[in-house]
C-alpha cells in the first residue's frame, strides 16, 4: 500500500485520481484550503508530516484566455508552485506525478503528438505549464503526464465541466451546440485518466513523460454528432471554424495525443468513443427522460 497525496484533491482531476487510490492505497487529499502550494515552506512542511510515498499535482491555473493578461497568475500556479512540490518530493523521497496539458504543442502536426516532439507553446497557458513540466522532471523519479480535453466526474467529485459538458448541456435542452469542425483532440474521461496514474504507478512502469489521454482522435464535430446518437436525440450542431472566432489566446488546432508510449507498458486506455458511451451511461433516467423529451 502506497502513501498517496492529491494535491489539488477538489477539482475535476484530481477528485478522480483520489477516488481511483482510495480503495488499496491510503489517500491524502489537499485541496487548496488545505495546502497553499504557493508557499515553499507550508508544501515542505505538509508533506514532512504527512511522509508520502507519491505526490500527484492535479492542480492548475487553466484559464486559457484570462492567462493572457495575468501571466504572473498563471506562472505562479503553473511553473513556480510546481517547482515548490517537485523540490518537496525530492527531499521526501517521493514520486511525483505532475498533469499537463496538450497545449505545449502549436497544433501545426497532421498526426497525433508522441512525447518526444517538440513542444512550442503558442500561450501564457501553454509557455507555464510547458515551465511546469520542466520542474517537475527534476525530480529523480517523477512522471509528467499529458491530458486533455477532461470529462467526466469521479463519484462524488465536482461537477463536471468543461467543452463535453456543455455540448451534452445543449444537446439535451434541444439548443444548438456550436463546435469547432477544425480543432482535432482526444477527449479523455477522468476516470479513464486515473486508473490509468494508477496502473503507471503500481506497474513500476519507468518514469518520464506520458501522454495520458483517450485512445483516437476526433474532431468536435464528430464527437458533438457521437454525443447526440448516444443520446438518442436530434444532432443539433453548428459547426464553426477556429479562423471564425475570437479568442484571447490562441489554441492549437490539431492537438490530438498519442498514448502509444503507455500502451507499450500495457496502460492502455479505452478509445474516446467507448470513454463517452461510459460517461452517458451514468446519466440518471429521470435525466434521460429529459433529454429525450426536451
Amino acid at each position: 500500500m502506497m502513501r498517496v497525496a492529491v494535491v489539488g484533491a477538489r477539482g475535476q482531476l484530481g477528485a478522480a485520481v483520489a477516488h481511483e487510490f482510495q480503495s488499496d492505497h491510503k489517500v491524502i487529499a489537499l485541496a487548496h484550503a488545505d495546502l497553499d502550494i504557493h508557499d515553499p515552506v507550508a508544501v515542505q512542511t505538509t508533506m514532512s508530516r504527512s511522509t508520502p510515498d507519491v505526490i500527484i499535482n492535479c492542480a492548475a491555473y487553466n484559464a486559457v484566455d484570462a492567462a493572457e493578461d495575468q501571466p504572473l497568475e498563471a506562472l505562479r500556479t503553473n511553473a513556480i508552485a510546481v517547482r515548490n512540490l517537485a523540490r518537496t518530493a525530492a527531499a521526501v523521497g517521493a514520486v511525483f506525478i505532475h498533469c499537463s496539458t496538450d497545449f505545449v504543442f502549436d497544433g501545426t502536426a497532421e498526426r497525433p503528438y508522441v512525447e518526444d516532439d517538440q513542444p512550442n507553446p503558442r500561450s501564457v497557458y501553454a509557455a507555464s505549464k510547458l515551465l511546469g513540466e520542466w520542474f517537475a522532471a527534476d525530480v529523480p523519479r517523477h512522471y509528467v503526464l499529458r491530458v486533455e480535453s477532461l470529462f467526466g466526474r469521479a463519484p462524488g467529485g465536482p461537477p463536471a465541466k468543461g467543452s463535453v459538458l456543455g455540448i451534452v448541456e445543449a444537446l439535451r435542452r434541444g439548443a444548438i451546440a456550436r463546435v469547432f469542425e477544425d480543432r482535432t483532440v482526444s477527449p479523455t474521461y477522468v476516470p479513464h485518466a486515473a486508473r490509468a496514474m494508477r496502473e503507471l504507478l503500481e506497474r513500476g512502469a519507468p518514469t518520464g513523460l506520458y501522454h495520458c489521454v483517450s485512445s483516437g482522435h476526433c474532431t468536435w464535430l464528430e464527437f458533438a454528432l457521437a454525443a447526440a446518437e448516444g443520446l438518442g436525440v436530434e444532432p443539433r450542431v453548428q459547426a464553426v471554424r477556429v479562423a471564425e472566432v475570437t479568442l484571447r489566446a490562441e489554441r492549437p488546432k490539431y492537438c490530438a495525443l498519442s498514448n502509444a508510449r503507455l500502451a507499450a507498458i500495457g496502460v492502455e486506455l479505452p478509445t474516446w468513443q467507448a470513454a463517452l458511451k461510459e460517461y452517458l451511461s451514468t446519466f440518471s433516467d429521470d435525466l434521460r427522460d429529459q433529454i429525450a423529451h426536451g
